[in-house]
């Protein structure tokens, strides 16, 4: 049984950072990519950045510069730091792992969700 659970969010100010941490637990071989996602109020679920087995990363252009995502591959983490955060980066974010486990389904695997809210 594959297992994703993300931790970090919570409320800050603008202009403020956030951290999230995200883990993929069970019988897995191998994870191919990992990424964060979020989906705002009345809005759909929407990529923010993805990071390949390889280390090569994409960000949607709205958090380019501010937000950086890596992965530790030993510990199957990957983290999302949030900078300079704007009360538009407001969202559940959602943590997406691409990955191959020993026995079940090949494929991506979604976290429950963690709540980031930007206001003063």
């Amino acid at each position: 049984q594959v297992r994703v659970v993300e931790s970090g969010g919570g409320l800050v100010q603008p202009g403020g950072s956030l951290r999230l941490s995200c883990a993929a637990f069970g019988n897995i071989v191998s994870i191919r990519a990992m990424g964060w996602y979020r989906q705002a109020p009345g809005k759909q679920r929407d990529l923010v950045t993805f990071i390949t087995s390889s280390g090569t990363t994409t960000y949607v252009d709205s958090v380019k510069g501010r937000f950086t995502i890596s992965r530790d591959n030993a510990k199957n983490t990957v983290y999302l730091q949030m900078n300079n955060l704007k009360p538009e980066d407001t969202a559940v974010y959602y943590c997406n792992v691409d990955l191959v486990p020993f026995f079940g389904r090949v494929g991506e695997y979604w976290g429950q969700g963690t709540q980031v809210t930007v206001s003063s």
